[in-house]
């Protein structure tokens, strides 16, 4: 099959099964996470509970793209609305078929995980601007039941895999939905999040990053906004908005996040490495120097590198 067929396959295979299971990922330098997922389609709702194993408690809720994250600590849940909702492979509702212009597959064989056979494909990057992928999908569905992401020297970055797993387990849609809707008890924070555009907000890539199609732009209103109506007070929102640009290559995503800078509260720039997901944070370059850029993406750093040149303010 070509990438395209091969990612299709694994893209159905996430949302049309009904599964339980225990899915861990690890870092080389020793990260470890863990978590117990539910996952059931009703119809045409896909509907997720992720209860997190390791680290602070917390139960994810995801019901198509309405997600609710329950803080039992703080007895905070936070309620939004995700474009993208971080299965692998990440690809739009009708994927095309460009794809194959960055990705090779190698079919390596056969293996087992979690009790289950497998197919084994490598996704090799034409460039150095996107990590590898070592692929092992169920047999039968196509369900990704590991990963590797392989750096550009062939090293495992980062690894995610179902230590157990019950394929068209008995999950049962309405009692997760009932859990997702009891929040007796619970703070409830939403994040409001606002549809834009790049043009809208005066931003553009002087230079496209190969590969890599925007997938939404969303500007985030301030806090105590008393929605005046004269310029000035459309000025100081606008000043006080912090946006999310956000773009992908059907395997993997970077998301930038544009704000004013703040001398009193700037952090200094710098990056940050967890597995395989990097992050910069910087000033931008003059004409832009009063806006701060934070850029993440499960991507080399170049690639940020590249996204943060490219930045440029429109006006």
């Amino acid at each position: 099959m070509s990438v395209t067929e091969w990612l299709q396959r694994m893209h159905a295979g996430a949302r049309q099964r009904n599964y339980v299971g225990t899915f861990v990922v690890s870092a080389p330098g020793g990260d470890l996470s863990s978590a117990r997922i539910w996952h059931v389609r009703d119809g045409e709702h896909q509907i997720e509970r992720i209860e997190a194993l390791s680290g602070p408690p917390r139960s994810t809720f995801r019901r198509n793209r309405n997600v609710m994250t329950f803080l039992p600590e703080a007895k905070v849940v936070k309620v939004e609305k995700r474009e993208n909702l971080d299965l692998f492979p990440n690809l739009p509702d009708k994927p095309d078929s460009s794809i194959g212009e960055f990705y090779d597959v190698r079919a390596i064989g056969k293996d087992r995980v979690a009790g289950f056979d497998a197919d084994v494909v490598q996704l090799v990057p034409h460039d150095a601007l996107r990590f590898g992928y070592r692929v092992w999908s169920e047999r039968r569905s196509g369900l990704v039941v590991k990963l590797q992401t392989i750096d550009s020297e062939s090293r495992v970055v980062e690894q995610s895999a179902f230590s157990e797993l019950q394929l068209d387990a008995p999950v049962k849609p309405q009692a997760l939905a009932q859990m997702m809707a009891n929040t007796s008890g619970y703070r409830i924070e939403k994040l409001e999040l606002e549809r834009s555009s790049a043009q809208d907000e005066g931003w553009t890539l002087s230079t496209p990053v190969a590969g890599f199609k925007p997938r939404s732009f969303f500007r985030r209103p301030p806090s105590g906004d008393s929605g005046s109506s004269n310029n000035g007070g459309k000025q100081k929102q606008q000043d006080a908005t912090t946006v999310q640009w956000t773009f992908s290559d059907g395997l993997a995503s970077v998301s930038l996040f544009i704000e004013r800078y703040d001398a009193a509260r700037a952090p200094r720039d710098g990056v940050l490495t967890i597995g395989a997901t990097n992050a910069i944070r910087r000033r931008l370059p003059e004409p832009a120097s009063d806006w701060w850029l934070t850029a993440v993406g499960e991507v080399p750093q170049q690639t940020l590198n590249a996204f943060a040149q490219s930045l440029a303010r429109t006006r």
